[in-house]
């Protein structure tokens, strides 16, 4: 059975607070070469940047200036919404920007290269090999293919999980990395892809939508831009599962993310290998296996922010008992219409700088909850105690403008019923008193309301206010 220590009590005001940009404790006082932050930050962007110019060279020397152009302007199309829809997965607990835009610079750039490259030499290889450039062709696009280009986007999540695993708690996190990677992985290849189909259209003549270059795009960009999301997904999901298993157990925190890894290779072949079925094959492949896994994924991860929430809502109220958050706290963290609403309050009260803080305050005491949570079912690791020490501070810095923000919203979503727990009296008339807290109404009810103006004038602070 895992232990770990009991909730900290209410401190009053913190005691032995490191100052504001002082080093967590236990930490080196002189950092070895390769921790030194000029090094962890100058290294990866020097190296995505090469990788860039590399891969910005090659493609341009494929598609030429104008086909690059034409495939720039019309690959970007489907990525702002992609990228809208994975924050919006990772909305719970958002992770920090720096890591999306590590993982996209990283697979449009780093991982675009590589595939480029790995695969041009082996099909010719196999061509020169075989003497048959049609069957390496065909074995280059279902074998090679899937194995170079989904190891290459499963190394930034490789690369998020062993060096910011405090980011990265669980198959969220991991859905989230892999699918903004695959992402940008997918800008740069369709770019090659409508490029090439636009130079081909310049010799043959081709307009309008019997080109090349509008089959293209119909199947790229319009019938299938999840494609390379969908694949990689299944490697997040793997090192999700990994992330929240025991340090203990090191063999399962292998084999999970090695079989996403496999599953997404057998997916991409499975695609790449729809093209040579003939059009009815494609399409039936697109059917019967492309969408129902989209759709299965789909439930899976909203399913799965949720399950977040609940946590949210099971973990918080114990840190609400020894003092550290108010008692309507930990059911307006677990909504995200209260949230909303609390940053709304502090924007129209406080000003914005003051919702970032709320923002920044609601991260922070959803990471509390799921290192909690981590902790009860023997994840947490050996920095536990420093780790949620440093949550606990941050939302003690924060609480000023937080709890006035947080006790809004709770009284517009969360009316109060009974509720299990030794809870202390914290307003006047019916439904109020030991035993009853804030929790959330039924959807029903709650929908048919309109949200209050946040403008509205409000009597002074009172976080027992009914």
């Amino acid at each position: 059975m895992a232990t770990f220590p009991a909730y900290p009590t209410h401190p009053g005001a913190p005691v032995g607070e490191p100052p504001a940009g002082a080093p967590p404790a236990g930490a080196p006082r002189h950092p070895h070469w390769w921790q030194r932050t000029w090094v962890r930050y100058g290294a990866p962007t020097t190296l995505l940047a090469l990788s860039g110019l590399v891969i910005l060279a090659l493609v341009r020397q494929q598609t030429g200036t104008e086909g690059f152009l034409v495939g720039l302007g019309l690959a970007v199309l489907p990525v702002p919404l992609l990228l809208a829809a994975f924050r919006w997965l990772d909305r719970v607990e958002p992770g920090p920007w720096r890591n999306l835009l590590f993982a996209f610079a990283w697979g449009a750039c780093a991982a675009a290269l590589i595939a480029i490259v790995a695969n041009s030499f082996a099909t010719r290889w196999i061509a020169t090999a075989t003497a048959d450039p049609s069957s390496a062709d065909t074995l280059g696009a279902t074998v090679i293919a899937p194995i170079v280009e989904e190891s290459a986007k499963a190394t930034a999540v490789l690369l998020v999980f062993l060096f910011r695993r405090r980011d990265f708690t669980g198959i969220v996190d991991g859905v989230v990395v892999a699918g903004v990677t695959a992402t940008g992985f997918a800008f740069t290849e369709n770019i090659l892809y409508l490029g090439n189909a636009f130079g081909t259209d310049q010799l043959s003549g081709e307009r309008g939508l019997a080109s090349v270059t509008a089959a293209t795009f119909f199947v790229r960009v319009v019938m299938a831009p999840f494609a390379h999301p969908l694949f990689t997904v299944f490697t997040g999901i793997g090192f999700g599962i990994a992330a929240l298993s025991a340090e203990r157990r090191r063999l399962r925190r292998v084999l999970l993310p090695s079989a996403g890894l496999l599953l997404a290779m057998g997916m991409h072949a499975m695609w790449n290998g729809s093209s040579s079925l003939g059009e009815y094959g494609f399409f039936a492949v697109y059917g019967a296996f492309m969408v129902p896994a989209f759709g299965l994924l789909t439930f899976l991860v909203i399913w799965t922010r949720q399950r977040e929430l609940r946590t949210v809502r099971a973990e918080l109220p114990a840190y609400a008992v020894a003092g550290w958050l108010t008692p309507p706290e930990p059911y307006a963290l677990g909504s995200m219409r209260a949230r909303r609403l609390a940053r709304q309050y502090a924007v129209h009260h406080f000003g914005r700088a003051a919702a970032r803080s709320v923002a920044r305050y609601e991260a922070c005491a959803t990471s509390l909850a799921f290192l909690r949570h981590r902790g009860r079912r023997g994840g947490a690791g050996s920095d536990f105690v420093v780790r949620e020490r440093e949550l606990l501070h941050e939302l003690w810095r924060r609480r000023e403008v937080a709890r006035p923000s947080l006790a809004y919203a709770a009284r517009v979503t969360a009316p109060a019923v009974p509720m299990p727990g030794p809870w202390p009296a914290y307003g006047p008339g019916p439904g109020y008193g030991p035993g009853y807290g804030y929790v959330p109404v039924q959807p029903s009810a709650r929908d048919e309301r309109p949200d209050p103006d946040p403008t509205a004038p409000r009597p002074a602070y009172d976080p027992y206010r009914p």
